[in-house]
């Protein structure tokens, strides 16, 4: 009796000491996602005011002001203000929700964000959707059949799907599945829910041909390392199906690295929306960028810039938080390491 209260005991306490180093590790992360959140904002605010170009000769463009009607100016958008301050009225705005006024589209620039978001939003959870099914599916296979064609086919798609950059994909799509076979349009983000779904395949399919391989690329390699573990093979000899045996043990704990790259390519995906949302002639944050950047419209590209390194600092963090949920593992070695 006394033997057994003491192992309850003795469990009970390694479960207390696991949860509170998962609590401290989750605050530890939290922490640091604040601080690279607020470090970030400090580069781009000071970046963009390092770069060439002043935002008032963007203002006047076309007339010839008057020293008088540039002093004013520069007073009116705050250019005069010491840099710290600048600062400091910038990130308080950001904080609730101001950021800032669009020198271009004469809007706020959270009202111009808001309006081209949903098409790179549909653009980004398309490709990640195409990326997790296709991706995943594709290393699985290639990993359970590994030796024969089908893993061979898998490795060449791999290949040529990390060679070709999402520009290259982008044009081949749209000169052979677009223009000369018709079947998808080429332009625009459609309108309607079915005629956005149409019109976004292309660009979907462009924007994850790379991030598709090497998401397969790592699953296949994680898949064919929990295939060769000890564990596996004992199950294996003991009579257990391969489906349940690869279902329980092999692809839960291979789940982690999966996991890790997909969440961090997908983060990756909103800077390359620039690109295809230009080749597919896309209203999206993307185009946005590199409208922004033509045009010298700091607020805007200020704005983006935050946006994409603010999505990847998050995604990052939540992977890491959730990876000790994917893989118990990882907790049971903090635990200990505790």
């Amino acid at each position: 009796m006394t033997a057994a209260l003491a192992t309850t005991a003795v469990d009970g306490a390694r479960r207390a000491g696991r949860f509170g180093a998962l609590a401290v590790s989750t605050l530890r992360r939290l922490l640091t996602m604040a601080v690279t959140l607020l470090v970030t904002s400090f580069v781009v605010f000071s970046s963009l005011y390092l770069a060439p170009g002043d935002p008032v000769s963007f203002l006047v463009r076309g007339r010839s002001p008057s020293p008088q009607e540039i002093a004013a100016i520069r007073e009116q958008y705050g250019f005069n203000d010491p840099f710290p301050e600048r600062y400091w009225h910038w990130l308080q705005g950001v904080l609730q929700g101001d950021l800032g006024r669009s020198y271009l589209f004469h809007q706020s620039v959270d009202q111009v964000l808001w309006s081209r978001l949903p098409a790179s939003m549909l653009l980004v959870g398309t490709a990640a959707l195409m990326i997790a099914v296709v991706g995943v599916g594709a290393g699985i296979v290639g990993a359970l059949r590994r030796g024969t064609r089908t893993d061979t086919a898998v490795l060449l798609m791999v290949t040529v799907g990390a060679a070709v950059p999402s520009f290259v994909a982008a044009i081949m799509l749209r000169s052979v599945l677009g223009v000369r076979l018709g079947w998808f349009p080429t332009i625009g983000n459609g309108t309607g829910l079915l005629d956005r779904m149409h019109h976004v395949v292309l660009p979907a399919i462009a924007l994850s041909v790379t991030f598709m391989a090497l998401v397969t690329r790592v699953t296949r390699s994680a898949m064919l390392d929990e295939l060769r573990r000890e564990h596996v093979e004992v199950a294996l000899s003991r009579g257990m199906s391969k489906s349940s045996v690869v279902r329980r043990h092999v692809l839960r704990n291979a789940l982690g690295p999966i996991v890790t790259v997909s969440g961090l390519l997908v983060s990756g995906m909103l800077v390359s929306t620039a690109i295809v949302e230009t080749a597919f002639g896309m209203s999206g944050v993307g185009s946005l960028l590199v409208q922004a950047v033509n045009e010298m419209d700091f607020q805007v590209v200020q704005a983006i810039v935050l946006l994409v390194v603010a999505a990847f600092v998050v995604v990052n963090t939540l992977v890491d938080l959730v990876y000790p949920l994917i893989d118990p593992r990882v907790a049971a070695a903090a635990g200990s390491a505790r």
